[in-house]
């Protein structure tokens, strides 16, 4: 009786603390939790940019708001704020204080670049964020932090990160548990290095509309980020229930009433004015009309066919209302193949829209368009070039896996490579248009945040008459947008509702957060100056 007395009131010591166990757990406890939860909250969130990017649309067209670039007032569209605040928040900071004291320095490093990256993605979401007070717990309103100084905390923490993966000392990854705790890279610490460069590269770019952008720079960081598909910053799902279970999945049931747009379409046909090649007309070793471009071999890795075979888009403003119900043949299906608006066991599977599916947070092929991007804007051409076919042909090598019929890929790809306008054999034939829109399709359906910004910097490329000149050719915004809107896009998303507009309006009144146009004022990144 003693001995269970004594066994008790040790286990009871642990929760004094009304507010949570005194008792700091071992770091491999809390980062399997912390790593869904960021990617959860990023394809949560990252869907309704979808809408913004015509990644895809509803099928209801203008009845559904967000198709038409609204943000309505609501807990439902800022998962990311709750994760970054919450559900990582005093957890990602108890997860590097206990790697500290227990010599498991490699969970530090992650720690930090985990806290990195959801500040990232977090203000590349909402525009300012609360940053310099997060964490305060004598506090219960907070000021908010704009963009600059989050980027600027952004930078500190990924090289804290370097700083602590570097370290030679303390507990290995297998002795320590990040093997086993680690959801993305099991515990290989160059390759988290790499992905902090590949974060410092993203946030460095994301200011090429101001005076103090230095391609070179973020050129330096790519080439210390991932080196190809092997780097990919995959997370994985054991798709059995709905916890563990990718939230893009038919199990999970949260995109049934999506469908793939026009836009995106146009990209994978050959149809997009950017990548029309009259040679190959007629060439597609399936559609082999003599008026039809040669299709992208990914059209079948990634987007879903009609019932009656045939690949169709829809528009933002009408949806599927484009066909009768005696034309329900020609309504795409949803991403787990099917029709209607649920799944269970897509066969085949569409691209990475199943419950046990890798979802990526990060690619190598992103990285390089970044950088051709960046080399572009510096007049590198011979890099820009160099890396725009590493960006196109990685991507090919990540999407084959996920086509039904890998040997008509092949002829696709063979094709395509023979193409002068996709694969130019000089840097003349290389414009912004073509790296942009092959940076969309390789980043298209996950990497949300990404081209939502690209999109911004670039200001939707509203004031641009000829057609050509356009970065995103082939792209049109809804018309008309969403009532109040005052005719703008959209550019940032609202704070979550719960903890700001019910418990720090002061804040946001400071910010005009209750205007009703307040998601079309332009982000910090995006202004040029």
């Amino acid at each position: 009786m003693g001995t269970c007395s004594i066994s008790c009131e040790d286990y009871l010591d642990v929760n004094t603390n009304p507010n949570g166990p005194d008792a700091l757990l071992q770091p491999e406890l809390f980062l399997p939790q912390i790593e869904s939860e960021l990617a959860v909250a990023i394809q949560w969130d990252g869907r309704f940019t979808g809408f913004y990017t015509q990644n895809w649309a509803y099928t209801s067209g203008n009845a559904y708001s967000l198709n038409l670039h609204s943000n309505p007032l609501s807990d439902s569209y800022a998962q990311l704020w709750r994760a970054v605040y919450w559900s990582m928040g005093y957890n990602l900071s108890d997860m590097i204080r206990s790697g500290e004291l227990n010599e498991k320095y490699g969970f530090v490093g992650v720690g930090y670049i985990l806290r990195a990256f959801g500040w990232q993605m977090l203000t590349d979401y909402h525009g300012p964020v609360i940053v310099t007070q997060a964490f305060d717990p004598d506090r219960r309103t907070f000021d908010y932090d704009e963009q600059s100084v989050a980027y600027e905390e952004i930078q500190r923490l990924l090289l804290l990160g370097i700083e602590s993966l570097d370290r030679t000392d303390g507990l290995s990854p297998e002795d320590s548990g990040l093997t086993e705790a680690d959801l993305i890279y099991q515990g290989d610490k160059e390759r988290w290095k790499k992905l902090a460069y590949g974060l410092l590269a993203i946030n460095a770019h994301r200011l090429t509309n101001k005076s103090s952008y230095d391609p070179q720079q973020v050129i330096e960081y790519v080439d210390q980020a991932l080196v190809g598909n092997q780097d990919n910053a995959l997370i994985r799902f054991q798709g059995t229930v709905s916890a563990n279970t990718n939230f893009f999945g038919p199990l999970r049931g949260n995109i049934g009433y999506y469908r793939q747009t026009k836009f995106i379409l146009g990209l994978l046909n050959g149809s997009n004015p950017a990548f029309q090649d009259p040679d190959l007309l007629g060439q597609d070793p399936v559609f082999t009309a003599e008026e039809q471009y040669l299709n992208d071999p990914r059209i079948t890795s990634m987007l879903a066919t009609s019932p009656d075979g045939l690949y169709r888009g829809i528009s933002p403003e009408v949806g599927i209302n484009e066909w009768t119900t005696a034309e329900a043949a020609m309504v795409p299906k949803n991403f787990w193949n099917e029709v209607g608006y649920r799944g269970s066991n897509p066969s085949p599977q569409i691209y990475f829209f199943n419950n046990d599916a890798q979802f990526p947070l990060m690619t190598f092929s992103q990285l390089q368009f970044i950088k051709s991007e960046a080399a572009y804007l510096a007049g590198d051409m011979a890099i820009a070039l160099e890396a725009y076919k590493e960006g196109v042909n990685a991507h090919l090598d990540f999407a084959r896996p996920y086509s039904p019929d890998q040997e008509i890929y092949d002829q696709r790809r063979a094709l395509m490579e023979s193409s002068d306008v996709v694969f130019p054999e000089t840097s003349a034939g290389l414009t912004l248009s073509k790296i942009m829109l092959q940076k969309y399709i390789a980043t298209w359906g996950w990497g949300f945040f990404e081209t939502w910004s690209d999109m911004r910097r670039y200001h939707y490329d509203l004031g641009v008459e000829d057609e050509s000149e356009a970065v995103y050719q082939g792209f049109t915004l809804p018309d008309p947008l969403f009532e109040a809107n005052n005719g703008n896009p959209a550019y940032r998303a609202r704070p979550r509702y719960n903890s700001e507009y019910m418990w720090n309006q002061e804040a946001l009144e400071k910010l005009n957060a209750f205007e009703e146009d307040y998601h079309t004022y332009e982000t910090w990144f995006s202004i040029n100056e």
